[in-house]
């Protein structure tokens, strides 16, 4: 981790002199060195850093997308996505609702266009984003949110099943939490209970890769069943 910790931050360094010099040739790799920068900085337990080089390359890809919404809306919306968890990460969760809100609306709108491309994109971001509705105290929106992303997600899985069955899992429990709080609890069971039982088959091809997923979805499980009727 440290290593490759060092590795970004070189490159952030070669590129931000380049982009220096030359920024229409440039300026997207800086951008894209300082979104995996930040990341890498969160892991190693950096944030304020991290989110200082989310902020920036967040900044950097919205003036390219203004430039050339083509080219660099995608990489607006990543950056946005990972700048909602540094923000959620530092304490910030109004900010980091409304930067996931605005990489929402532009995966949609890129989805609506290729959606072989975007829609597991979209899926995810809605994912995150109900979380963090529901952190806000706005249970509805981030029901109405997770259960766009289980349709999506349940979509791509019966058409790519070791792909995207791990993702319709994870949304599946989510879920669960989600309409439980809402106050309907069998359905929040019935869905984690489907989550288990997908993360069952795939722990027993990959349990290394795919225990952790199973325990959590057991773990809901039972906190759902001792809340009782």
């Amino acid at each position: 981790q440290e290593e490759g910790l060092t590795a970004v931050q070189e490159a952030v360094g070669h590129y931000r002199a380049l982009a220096e010099a030359n920024p229409d040739a440039y300026l997207p790799d800086l951008a894209m060195a300082l979104n995996n920068l930040s990341v890498d900085l969160g892991d190693a337990g950096r944030r304020e850093e991290g989110l200082t080089a989310v902020q920036e390359a967040t900044g950097h890809y919205r003036a390219l997308a203004e430039a050339n919404s083509d080219a660099h809306l995608p990489n607006l919306a990543r950056a946005l996505s990972n700048l909602s968890v540094q923000l959620g990460d530092a304490g910030r969760r109004e900010e980091g609702l409304t930067a996931v809100q605005e990489a929402v609306k532009i995966r949609r709108t890129l989805a609506e266009a290729n959606p072989d491309a975007y829609l597991p994109d979209l899926a995810m971001d809605l994912n995150n984003l109900s979380v963090d509705l529901g952190d806000a105290g706005r249970r509805e929106e981030g029901l109405t949110a997770v259960q766009e992303a289980v349709r999506i997600r349940r979509t791509l899985a019966e058409a790519n099943p070791d792909a995207y069955l791990p993702n319709l899992a994870s949304s599946l429990n989510n879920l669960s939490i989600q309409l439980s709080d809402a106050g309907r609890r069998e359905e929040g069971l019935t869905a984690v209970q489907e989550a288990v039982t997908i993360c069952r088959t795939l722990a027993e091809a990959n349990p290394n890769l795919f225990g952790p997923a199973l325990q959590e979805s057991l773990d809901t499980a039972a906190w759902l069943e001792r809340l009782g009727p």
